[in-house]
């Protein structure tokens, strides 16, 4: 629910100077803003159509290849069943990937052009 009060006053704590939109379009065009980009897309595109194509193989096969999906790898365990749980740990795994790649790649260097440009205020 919004309000029209104004924040409290008197805190002990100070927050961050808020960089000018200048500070921001003028960071968007550096080199190492360029390199944060480019390190989250060549990871983040690859896995995306990765897991799609992953996905679309999953609905084809369901919808014309059901005697192969049909097929009992285990007692009452088929391979439509094997495929659909692969999705789920497909899912978790791609997560678990981007987290360890973006604590090693990308905070770092997110953290870097944040810290600057707070500073530079």
């Amino acid at each position: 629910m919004a309000t029209d009060a104004p924040p409290p006053e008197g805190g002990t704590e100070k927050s961050p100077a808020q960089p000018t939109t200048e500070a921001f379009l003028a960071e968007q065009g550096s080199a190492e803003f360029g390199e944060l980009r480019r390190a989250h897309r060549s990871f983040a595109f690859p896995l995306t159509v990765a897991f799609v194509l992953w996905y679309l193989l999953y609905v084809l096969l369901s919808n014309y290849a059901g005697g192969f999906m049909g097929t009992k790898v285990f007692s009452n365990i088929n391979v439509a069943f094997v495929f659909g749980l692969a999705q789920f740990v497909t899912t978790f795994l791609i997560a678990w990937l981007y987290s360890r790649h973006a604590n090693a790649k990308l905070d770092p260097k997110a953290e870097a052009i944040k810290s600057r440009m707070e500073a530079d205020v």
